[in-house]
């Protein structure tokens, strides 16, 4: 497990890479077959012409920075929705502010008046921005697979009872004294914002600004520095997903840097499914060579499980009937 730690780090491997790009505009089998290959080898990918418009992303990103830069006794106003360095229930900790919202417009409207007048349409309207481009590539994902209903992943996020979450990660930059390092070196002397570990919901979109910090683990002791791009999304497999395709997707570990620069701001959208939701993987995933993985479980049972045990702990394991790596 990585925690946050007020050494820098210097053990892991580095390896510069980058993640696929999707572009979700091009020819619709090229965009599954990319989507498919890409959940398969890596569980990240980037996509572009998303749909999204720039003035979405702007005024969202514009309301969570205004929100992070009030004073600290304003923005505790918020809480239980704010948190800063505390990460779950567990003692672990990192270098970041967050703000948590249900993705309901409710939840967000009821949270408004501690914030700004704006905040709730500006939250609002990207949710639902992203929420569509997380069904969409689900639908995407589904055919790819060759699952008969194509709506098999994305109807439990448009439930109306789903449990999906907005989530705001603030990293302020980690100032070192007596180093003058520009920012081309600075990553020498990052902390672990976020400590590793993987989503446990169905599928994450994430946008950050300009700034990078986040990395993938496809390999024990192997980090891949994902390179920052505002033009597109990243889109990454959880823990759920996984499980409904019987392994086939990967839910991968990873886990956010700071920096000595800038802050970094990232606006992630898990979606999730109702809490009464059966968990289990269509029939046409699960064959006689390749039999079920994992037992059926709630997704109130996988979210109990998720937050009784510590950041990096492995949850998918405990719903498995055949052990990892078999």
């Amino acid at each position: 497990m990585v925690l946050a730690s007020p050494n820098p780090i210097h053990s892991e491997r580095i390896l510069a890479t980058d993640l696929p790009i999707v572009d979700l505009k091009a020819e619709k089998s090229q965009v599954i077959k990319l989507i498919v290959k890409a959940c398969e080898e890596y569980g990240f990918f980037k996509v572009i012409n998303h749909g999204i418009t720039n003035e979405t992303i702007a005024k969202m990103e514009e309301s969570a920075f205004g929100f992070f830069a009030k004073p600290v006794t304003q923005k505790r106003q918020a809480s239980p929705c704010y948190g800063c360095k505390n990460i779950g229930f567990n003692g672990d900790m990192g270098e970041v502010e967050y703000l948590m919202l249900n993705a309901t417009t409710p939840s967000i409207a009821h949270l408004s008046n501690t914030i700004s007048t704006d905040f709730s349409s500006r939250v609002s309207a990207y949710t639902e921005a992203v929420k569509e481009l997380a069904c969409e590539i689900l639908e995407l994902m589904a055919e790819g697979l060759g699952v008969p209903d194509k709506s098999v992943f994305s109807r439990l996020i448009n439930h109306v009872d789903s449990d999906s979450v907005l989530r705001l990660n603030h990293y302020p930059p980690i100032h070192y004294p007596n180093k003058d390092r520009d920012k081309t070196t600075c990553y020498n002397y990052t902390k672990v914002g976020f400590g590793e570990h993987s989503d446990p919901q169905i599928l994450t979109i994430l946008r950050s600004n300009d700034v990078g910090g986040l990395q993938i683990s496809p390999e024990d002791g192997l980090w891949i520095p994902v390179t920052p791009d505002p033009s597109a999304f990243c889109v990454n497999v959880g823990d759920v997903l996984e499980v409904m395709t019987n392994g086939r997707f990967v839910s991968v570990r990873h886990r956010a840097m700071t920096n000595s620069y800038k802050s970094r701001m990232s606006m992630v959208y898990f979606g999730a499914p109702p809490l009464h939701a059966s968990i289990i993987a269509p029939p046409v995933m699960v064959t006689p060579q390749r039999p079920s993985l994992f037992r059926p479980f709630t997704w109130a049972d996988y979210k109990k499980a998720t937050y009784s045990l510590r950041l990096g702990d492995n949850r998918i394991d405990l719903f498995r009937t055949i052990p990892h790596g078999l």
